[in-house]
């Protein structure tokens, strides 16, 4: 078995939902969660300006899957939940980010392992360290000695219900 850390959004719809929607068809893929860090709310970054707050969590999945099988699991589920993909960080029903594959470290054109803003966003931090008090990336990276703004990011509901 292979462990996959994936970080879940959503700014459109029921929101909450959607996150669980997303959990119950991961592991109907393969891709069973295993650990679920709270919901966050958090307010929109990188996109336009004029969206709803998101909420996120951060899952931690067992699967047999290879990486790149689990990135098309993940884009599966995010078209059954209506994804769309008109405006670079706009809103969406559903994004599902693949963060860590077990140690490995991935540079292909449609995958990269860790995610590459990862450590950048609060949203991921945050919820990642509720998993794992003090997790290092495959390069050696403590995410602890990272300086991560928690600024806009606030606590909304308990973990998702695992499968």
């Amino acid at each position: 078995m292979h462990v996959a850390t994936l970080g879940l959004g959503a700014n459109l719809g029921d929101r909450l939902r959607s996150l669980q929607s997303a959990v119950d068809l991961l592991a109907a893929e393969g891709v069973r969660a295993v650990a679920s860090s709270r919901v966050w709310e958090t307010d929109p970054a990188g996109g336009p300006p004029d969206q709803p707050p998101y909420l996120n969590a951060v899952i931690r999945t067992e699967t047999q899957a290879a990486p790149q099988e689990v990135l098309a699991a993940c884009n599966r589920v995010e078209a059954e939940l209506g994804r769309t993909r008109e405006v670079r960080w706009g809103p969406r029903t559903i994004d599902i980010d693949v963060l860590l594959y077990d140690e490995l470290i991935v540079n292909e054109p449609r995958l990269t392992i860790p995610h590459p803003r990862m450590t950048e966003r609060s949203f991921v931090v945050l919820p990642l360290l509720e998993l794992d008090p003090d997790p290092v990336l495959a390069d050696g990276t403590r995410i602890l000695d990272l300086a991560v703004d928690g600024e806009g990011a606030r606590p909304y509901a308990p973990p998702l219900v695992l499968p």
